[in-house]
């Protein structure tokens, strides 16, 4: 099962300014970090896992990695956006590891975006025992 991560969206306004800037780059989008992976190779066939609005609501299938010439690692991306069940996640500073298992489930082609409650409305329902 392969590997995927999570990183917040903190540049894009919208779902839709990230679908713009992954389109506008044909030949993958590249996101910078300072270390690679520890587990960069379970990662093949995974994807980035786009947090907005403190919910996972898209991902983007990694490509791969590579080294920039500054030391730090690139991590390409497909350029497409695949939009996934919101799922309520906690803000945090670079990216994380989620499981195959962990992953919210891609949403269908009858299904769009606002179909789902936000990721802070669920959060707060959830505490609430009402979902």
């Amino acid at each position: 099962m392969p590997l995927s991560i999570t990183k917040i969206a903190y540049r894009s306004e919208s779902i839709h300014t990230l679908r713009a800037w992954l389109e506008a780059q044909p030949d993958g989008a590249i996101m910078t970090t300072r270390y690679l992976p520890k587990r960069h190779e379970e990662m093949k066939g995974g994807s980035l896992y786009w947090i907005h609005d403190h919910s996972i609501c898209a991902r983007s299938p990694i490509q791969g990695f590579e080294q920039a010439q500054d030391g730090r690692w690139h991590i390409i991306l497909e350029p497409k956006l695949i939009l996934v069940e919101a799922r309520y996640k906690r803000a945090h500073q670079g990216w994380r590891y989620l499981p195959e298992e962990k992953a919210p489930r891609d949403l269908g082609p009858d299904e769009q975006a606002g179909d789902v409650l936000p990721g802070k409305l669920q959060n707060k329902l959830r505490k609430l025992g009402l979902v």
